[in-house]
């Protein structure tokens, strides 16, 4: 007779034997490279594959898959067979692939289960997205020019309001600082004011949702159901009526853009209230989910390196000398956009400060079998249903590309007192060298009015204000937005500002 201890023991057996068995299987039907394909890694874990080594330091996993397989390699992440073209110098023959490499499909899914709206298909909204896409023309050219004033007009309403009364030092979280001042001055820029409501308070309501709900931000994009997400679904809905119709409606001074949106997705009466509403959030987080970190880190390595702060100021204090303009409490600062351009150590210092802290992921899933050609005679076959995958950041640390990749230049962008646009690989220019923003037919339509954002409350606060670190910590990027713009930092950091001198 089997004792109990035996049988325990023999089930115990059975079931680790039947586990093994299923990871053999596993690893015997993994994926094989086919001739002509990219060098393949499956990595060691099913279905996971090199997911966590990448989620933990994608830049130095990349380097090290670069020096194992070369420029271009294909590593199984969670499911997902991508292909990485880490060669700049092979970037453009990806992003002229239009027909056979596809982002909107998957931006679209992604977007739509994200900001809870229906997806955009041609069938159920004829033209919707094209539409949509023309929109963003007001957010280039001289159709800029109106947003850019009335961003000016609200950085410094928000501005002489948080510091009317401050005389000497006070010292803050940098990062909050920069949420709160953005957050209020982007949101009335483009959704104007609520004529009866305190509009700092409410408008501060709205900033600590948005704030919870872009926290869990990274998760939803992964597909993390949203019901196990705590508080984010009730979250997400308190923020997405905000801007039902009869809210909307009762506010004034509505920007262009946001009312010519509004217009267009009026003309769909498949789309309910609660759907319009949430197209109208999701342009706010793409309106300001990467800016508030962009300007922080901005304004960070600004503070930390006082030479760059004094070189950023000087520029700055001689452009409203030249144009004839004060600064002081009783002062209004208008700086146009083509002045803005003019400012090359104030562009040039934000560009460092994006090469610095960018991570996106420039993405496009293959659309069918083909070969992708590349300079030098090279081709590669790629599998439809595979993602194709350019991540700038090994290119902004590359020192082959920049010098001293890791440390902070302000003037790196700089050659003969103009913008610096010459960059080599392999002794070959570049054609992309910075990518914050994407590339090709998915760049960000944005990205004019982001780096306006910056530039004028840079601007704002360089001119008004004497600042300093109080912290002197190391100040870590969190990855876990990898792939999705810019990184937040790990924590947030202690400095103090106080009111500059006027000079007579």
């Amino acid at each position: 007779m089997i004792s109990t201890d035996q049988l325990l023991v023999s089930i115990n057996g059975i079931l680790l034997g039947t586990i093994l068995l299923l990871f053999a299987l596993l690893l015997y039907n993994r994926r094989r490279r086919k001739a002509g394909e990219p060098p393949l890694d499956n990595g060691w874990l099913p279905f996971f594959g090199w997911a966590f080594k990448f989620g933990k330091d994608p830049l130095k996993f990349l380097n090290l898959q670069q020096k194992k397989h070369g420029d271009i390699f294909t590593s199984y992440l969670a499911g997902k067979y991508m292909t990485f073209i880490l060669d700049p110098t092979q970037y453009q023959y990806v992003i002229k692939q239009a027909k056979h490499l596809d982002f909107r499909e998957f931006a679209n899914e992604f977007a739509s289960r994200t900001f809870d709206y229906p997806r955009i298909t041609e069938a159920k909204f004829p033209q919707l997205r094209d539409n949509m896409h023309r929109i963003y023309k007001i957010m280039q050219g001289r159709p800029l020019d109106k947003l850019t004033d009335s961003m000016m007009g609200n950085l410094q309403h928000v501005f002489k309001w948080k510091f009317s009364q401050a005389t000497d030092w006070r010292t803050e979280k940098m990062y909050q600082f920069c949420c709160d001042i953005i957050f209020e001055a982007s949101f009335m820029t483009l959704y104007g004011k609520d004529p009866v409501a305190d509009g700092h308070k409410l408008i501060s309501e709205i900033r600590e949702n948005f704030t919870k709900f872009d926290a869990k931000f990274p998760y939803l994009v992964l597909n993390v159901p949203i019901a196990l997400l705590g508080a984010t679904r009730k979250i997400r809905e308190e923020l997405i009526r905000i801007f039902f119709p009869n809210k909307m409606e009762k506010r004034s001074e509505v920007s262009d853009l946001v009312q010519t949106r509004k217009n267009v997705l009026d003309q769909y009466d498949v789309l309910q209230d609660h759907d319009r509403a949430a197209h109208h959030f999701a342009f706010l987080w793409a309106s300001v989910g990467n800016t508030i970190p962009a300007a922080f880190w901005a304004l960070y390595y600004l503070v930390k390196h006082p030479e760059a702060l004094k070189a950023v100021r000087k520029e700055l204090d001689h452009l409203l000398q030249s144009t004839g303009q004060k600064r002081g409490p009783n002062y209004d600062i208008h700086i146009t956009r083509d002045q803005l351009d003019s400012l090359v150590v104030l562009g040039s210092a934000i560009n460092e400060s994006l090469r610095l802290c960018s991570a996106s992921m420039n993405i496009r899933v293959v659309q069918e079998d083909f070969a992708l050609e590349l300079e030098g005679d090279q081709a590669y076959n790629l599998r439809k249903g595979d993602i194709v995958a350019i991540y700038p950041p090994t290119l902004h640390k590359d020192p082959e590309v920049y010098e001293d990749p890791e440390a902070y230049k302000y003037d790196r962008y700089i050659e003969d007192g103009k913008e610096k646009t010459t960059f080599y690989k392999k002794g070959k220019k570049l054609k992309h060298f910075l990518m914050p923003f994407g590339s090709g037919a998915t760049k960000c339509p944005g990205r004019f009015f982001a780096v306006n954002e910056i530039k004028q409350f840079l601007a704002v606060i360089v001119l008004y204000l004497e600042m300093e670190m109080v912290e002197n910590k190391i100040l870590k990027q969190d990855n876990s937005r990898t792939g999705l713009g810019i990184l937040l930092p790990e924590s947030d950091i202690k400095f103090r500002y106080k009111p500059r001198k006027l000079v007579s």
